[in-house]
């Protein structure tokens, strides 16, 4: 064996093992987020906006019970006496307000494959936020990602006559979210805290709002949509907990080829309740499909990973 050899051996056997308990995190923050559409098919006659009403109102005392456990309150306190924390904590919240919204309206009309769309290409919209922010420079493997995943939206748009909007949607409020947190100094339950409480007034003026019109699905007659309601704050918080603790305890490379799972379940939910799914798409998702697996091998060879979202708790 060479010596450069032996010291790369030496050095890969030095890196510490990463504990399955991160992996079990991990992986159950993706099946949840994976298995998200059913939870939204279940609740698909509601109106999304109510939807995503109940999700920032019982995401509060979840995420607060959250705080308390983990001993994080320390965190809201400076963040509470930071104007520049709170401006940006209404800013991301607005965000993803629309993010949650557009994807629960998409899962309702039968369009959760170009939801899944959207986050597969999500982690590719993140590299070009860094070039055109960043001024970072793209490696060949990148290059490759992107325009395969450009040329499978191409073939969407131009032959299946569908510009895939959603997906845009998605990935470009996901994107901007996520950039922007990036620049605010809190973690990710005490941010996501933040982010519901300036949302929570809008929220709950609207909810009282349908209870007046009569037109509310949150109502005593109907016990098991009740409950089903108050289930949109854990399904929110919970899998954020989980991807939270697991990013703590794996390698960012670990979490970034993770990071697929979701969507490619998304996809299968779709395909389980019959979504449209054409010629066009079959091409489509296979150009995304081997633009992932460049990326993920470009990732995996410079030692680096795909560009994800990565907070402490």
């Amino acid at each position: 064996m060479s010596e450069t050899a032996a010291n790369k051996n030496t050095a890969l056997s030095a890196q510490p093992r990463e504990p399955l308990s991160g992996f079990a995190f991990a992986l159950g923050a993706y099946l949840l987020w994976g298995g998200l559409p059913f939870y939204m098919k279940a609740v698909a006659h509601i109106p999304a906006y109510e939807v995503v009403a109940h999700r920032v109102i019982w995401s509060v005392p979840v995420a607060g019970v959250i705080l308390l456990l983990l001993g994080r309150t320390s965190d809201l306190k400076a963040a509470f006496r930071s104007p520049r924390t709170l401006a940006l904590a209404a800013l991301t919240a607005g965000l993803i307000s629309i993010n949650w919204g557009v994807y629960v309206w998409a899962v309702a009309a039968g369009r959760t494959v170009e939801a899944a769309l959207g986050y597969y290409i999500n982690p590719l919209v993140f590299v070009l936020v860094g070039v055109v922010v960043n001024k970072e420079v793209l490696r060949r493997g990148q290059v490759a990602a992107v325009a395969l995943a450009a040329l499978g939206v191409a073939v969407l748009t131009l032959y299946g006559g569908v510009f895939p909007w959603i997906s845009f949607v998605l990935a470009g409020s996901f994107t901007v979210y996520g950039y922007m947190r990036k620049t605010v100094n809190v973690g990710a339950m005490p941010g996501l805290f933040l982010e519901t409480l300036w949302l929570v007034l809008p929220a709950l003026g609207w909810l009282v709002w349908l209870q007046m019109q009569g037109t509310s699905a949150f109502v005593p007659e109907q016990p098991g949509m009740i409950g089903m309601l108050l289930l949109a704050g854990p399904v929110t918080v919970v899998p954020l907990l989980c991807f939270a603790i697991s990013a703590r305890r794996l390698r960012l490379s670990t979490i970034g080829f993770m990071q697929f799972l979701g969507p490619t379940l998304q996809f299968l939910v779709g395909l389980y309740y019959g979504e449209h799914f054409s010629l066009a798409h079959a091409i489509c998702f296979g150009f995304i499909w081997l633009a992932v697996i460049v990326f993920c091998i470009d990732a995996w060879q410079a030692g680096r990973q795909p560009r994800v979202v990565e907070e402490s708790l």
